[in-house]
């Protein structure tokens, strides 16, 4: 898998864009629990009112607060407010918005900023406590008692109608002082949070006396944040759509790379590269593997970088909500780690055979489309579906495997994540009744443990589908890790331009990679321009190997090969098979049209030219008698052709490139002798300059050749024309006489 990360180079602008876009999604999603805590605490239990803070406050209460500060708290807080009165600049606007400044002056806050704020509110805070304990004790004799107790102060028995505050005001300052600091211990145990949430009655009841409308304060405070909430979904939701967006684009680039980069490894090969992998696995690995590595990019980039951004900033902001709470996470992540390991040692052996049994599959399923006529001639479909069968079975059973570890470990998630939120609302349910915790904050607590959970889910999802990505991915690398064994010279050199077409084979022996024995000893012939040179033999004689090695579909082991007088391993393959007309001993066509095929050798053929080529190869009457003639459709692989009329529109297909070599490797093996006898007429005639070399089997299609050579196990036992063979070589002559008759012969 890392041997391919170079390929993700291109697209390393978009992964980064992609993750910063994640980034700030992450930190939307983790802002939204925080803002639905503050409406559930402030919005709703607070009304509204954010900190213990008053925005402004009557005079005669401000009065009542200073009681119970110090002297440098009573200085502070007086500092950061303004008196308004009737004579103040702005009289007419406060009045609007505070009517009781008609009766009384009133204290408004400055404009400060929120580190005043944090430092005025445990002062204003605990005073608007005190003088609220206070208010209450004096209407209920029973709060007036258990005050009495804790402060050693008793309202209850102070004479009906005496102004409490007016009897404090005038006491000595170490008594208040007493008095406060017995009260205050009330609150120690008190965060600022909930200071601010037991203060904000009094301070609504304040607003209200004051003439504010307590309501659209509510109000006003819910919409500001939901709005802020709605704007950060839509913010995470649009950098959600572009991740996706890049994150696919990024995949689908990357799998278009991989399988143009296998496509033309493969293109590479030579047949001894081709022997190290089956068709069939090499389509697997350009398909499915390369869609395994793209799905994988996808995740990665949606899952894997976002999962660590939010599981982290998840722990942060609960530790933060309530850090006594944080065990109930790590034994949730601890049961989750338990869980996926258990899940991935099971399923892990079947993710890695999966691609193995994908690759027998589509291996049985070509064999049997490919050779579908001759298992109905011997009626094995039987066999044939059995074996198929019994594939698709082992892929089905290992798929359905990994599919049921799955789902059981889907439920598992569910009850965990149940679990956990019924555990944190019963811990989290005793703290709020301590007043050690608000219920917004175990709300917000109990859906940051839920993206803590889901951040080791996703993680643990990749962990398991990676293995198979990885397995793929090490598949492809195989296949492009391969360094072809044929490759071009790094100085390439020139044709000869006097000669045009001559073949020399020097000495030449051939052994297959990984082979003991060579299977070609010592081969030398030349085929000269404008003759024709045959090579015949026995079946395994190592005729087709001979001139193979002609178009470098294998290197020479020994000797060399010169065409024109250069050796074929010093030029580049491409200069060289410019020079060759090919023509394979099984012909190979392509869907499309036959004009198509034919012009796959030369793509500005005239249509004279392909005209010419298909009435030398003897094609024109097969042709002629379809409605489309050139224009008639061909099946994959020629399926709707003969195997004469396959071998005929392959020849002309190699005519009508016109090169000055031209190699039949046996195949005129389908053609009846008058269309054999047609063709070889036609060919020296308008091939007449050209390098003849024709592999074959049939005597009778090379009796005029100016140039037989009888190969026997790997070795030229005969060379000369039909006459000479038959006088000096007993193999020839026994080839021959198996075929034809004396009279022929003569």
């Amino acid at each position: 898998m890392f041997r391919l990360v170079k390929y993700l180079k291109p697209y390393l602008l978009l992964i980064l864009i992609s993750i910063g876009l994640l980034f700030g999604q992450a930190m939307a999603d983790l802002a939204l629990p925080n803002h639905m805590s503050e409406i559930v605490n402030i919005g709703i239990q607070q009304g509204g009112v954010e900190n213990a803070v008053p925005q402004a406050i009557r005079a005669s209460e401000m009065d009542k607060l200073v009681i119970f500060m110090s002297a440098e708290n009573k200085t502070t807080v007086l500092t950061d407010y303004t008196l308004i009165d009737s004579n103040s600049v702005d009289y007419q606007n406060y009045l609007k918005k505070y009517p009781v400044l008609a009766n009384e002056p009133v204290y408004v806050l400055n404009q400060i900023d929120i580190i005043k704020i944090q430092k005025l509110a445990p002062i204003t805070g605990k005073a608007i406590l005190v003088v609220s304990m206070l208010e209450q004790a004096v209407k209920d004799p029973a709060k007036a008692a258990l005050l009495g107790q804790s402060s050693g102060f008793d309202i209850s028995k102070l004479p009906a109608g005496m102004d409490v505050f007016a009897l404090l005001s005038k006491l000595p300052a170490d008594q208040i002082s007493k008095m406060t600091a017995s009260v205050n211990e009330k609150f120690s145990a008190m965060s600022s949070s909930m200071i601010a949430q037991s203060a904000a009655a009094p301070i609504k009841a304040e607003y209200e006396a004051l003439g504010m409308d307590a309501g659209k304060i509510q109000t006003a405070y819910i919409l500001r944040l939901g709005g802020w909430m709605l704007l950060l979904t839509l913010l995470s939701a649009t950098a959600t759509i572009i991740v996706g967006f890049l994150s696919a684009r990024t995949a689908a680039g990357v799998s278009r790379d991989l399988r143009r980069a296998v496509f033309g490894k493969v293109e590479s090969f030579s047949k001894a590269e081709f022997e190290k992998f089956s068709t069939a696995s090499l389509i697997t690995r350009s398909t499915n593997d390369v869609t395994q590595i793209q799905m994988v990019i996808i995740m990665i980039i949606r899952m894997v970088f976002y999962a660590p951004i939010i599981g982290v900033g998840a722990i942060i902001r609960a530790v933060h909500k309530s850090p006594s709470m944080t065990w109930i996470i790590a034994l949730a992540v601890a049961l989750l780690l338990v869980l996926i390991v258990m899940v991935f040692s099971v399923s892990l052996p079947k993710f890695k055979r999966i691609q193995s049994l994908i690759d027998r599959l589509n291996l049985v399923t070509r064999e049997s489309l490919s050779g579908m006529m001759v298992i109905r001639a011997f009626n094995t479909q039987a066999f044939e579906a059995e074996r198929f069968d019994k594939a698709n079975k082992d892929l089905t059973a290992n798929n359905l495997f990994v599919s049921r570890v799955m789902v059981v470990m889907m439920p598992m998630m569910m009850l965990l994540m149940n679990g956990l939120s019924v555990l944190i609302i019963w811990v989290g349910a005793h703290q709020v009744a301590a007043s050690a915790l608000q219920v917004g904050d175990m709300m917000a607590f109990m859906q940051y443990a839920m993206q803590v959970v889901f951040s080791f889910l996703m993680l643990s999802l990749m962990f398991i589908i990676l293995p198979r990505a990885v397995v793929s991915g090490g598949r492809i690398a195989d296949v492009l890790a391969i360094e072809p064994t044929i490759v071009d010279p790094k100085e390439p050199k020139q044709f000869d331009t006097k000669t045009n077409g001559l073949v020399e084979f020097r000495n030449v022996s051939f052994r297959y990679p990984d082979a003991e024995e060579n299977v070609l000893c010592g081969i030398n012939f030349t085929a000269k321009p404008g003759e024709t040179t045959a090579i015949i033999g026995s079946t395994g004689s190592g005729k087709s190997t001979v001139v193979n090695l002609i178009p470098r579909f294998f290197d020479v082991t020994e000797g060399a090969i010169f065409v024109d007088g250069v050796d074929i391993r010093e030029v580049n393959q491409s200069d060289l098979r410019e020079k060759i007309g090919y023509i394979p001993q099984k012909g190979m066509l392509f869907s499309g049209t036959i004009e198509s095929n034919l012009r796959y050798a030369d793509e500005g053929a005239s249509l004279e030219s392909l005209n010419k080529a298909v009435e030398i190869a003897q094609a024109n009457e097969f042709i002629s008698t379809k409605e489309n003639g050139l224009q008639s459709e061909i099946s994959q692989g020629g399926v709707n052709v003969s195997g004469g009329q396959k071998q005929r529109l392959a020849i002309a297909r190699a005519l009508v490139k016109q090169p000055p070599i031209y190699i039949f490797d046996d195949c005129l093996s389908a053609l009846d002798f008058k269309t054999d006898s047609a063709l070889r007429h036609a060919l020296k005639k308008e091939t007449g300059k050209s390098a003849m070399i024709i592999v074959t089997q049939r005597v009778s299609t090379i009796k005029t050749a100016e140039q037989i050579v009888v190969l026997d196990e790997g070795e030229i036992v005969g060379k000369g024309t039909h006459r000479e063979l038959m006088k000096n070589c007993e193999t020839y002559r026994e080839i021959a006489l198996s075929q034809l008759s004396k009279e022929e012969l003569a």
